[in-house]
């Protein structure tokens, strides 16, 4: 019975997840929280290492950060490349577009490898998170 009851809770709560990230195509079109996000608070997050970590494999327009990684493309011009969409599902799982990509997805706790167990079930950024990291990301047009 409670192992009927635990099913039934842990569908509940993974349903709204589950159901934000219906990919179309190359892309999650809408937003996983129903809401915008806010670029400043994605570029605040793209720009703290021990946040978004984003800056260290890309570099990007933001010239108070030095050393910025050379292992990923780079964000600027993000917005001109790519829709928010296409964002989207790159932050939340690019490994839904490539298999071999070494970028982590942000917004994803199945089927992950070697996982601290205090990390364990959540995700790297939040949906709110990421939304605000594709805000900020659609503002780089060059």
């Amino acid at each position: 019975m409670w192992s009927r009851h635990l099913l039934a809770l842990a569908l509940a709560l993974a349903a709204p997840a589950a159901l934000a990230q219906e990919i179309v195509g190359d892309a999650i079109p809408k937003s996983l929280t129903g809401q915008p996000g806010d670029a400043a608070r994605g570029r605040a997050i793209v720009a703290n290492r021990s946040v978004g970590l984003c800056l260290l494999c890309h570099s990007g327009p933001i010239a108070e950060e030095r050393f910025q990684g050379d292992l990923a493309p780079s964000l600027a011009g993000a917005g001109t490349r790519w829709s928010a969409g296409q964002l989207r599902l790159r932050i939340v799982d690019g490994s839904r577009l490539n298999a071999d990509t070494i970028m982590p997805p942000y917004y994803r706790t199945t089927g992950l490898q070697r996982v601290a167990r205090n990390f364990e079930g959540k995700t790297i950024l939040t949906a709110a998170q990421v939304e605000d990291v594709v805000a900020y990301l659609v503002t780089l047009k060059d």
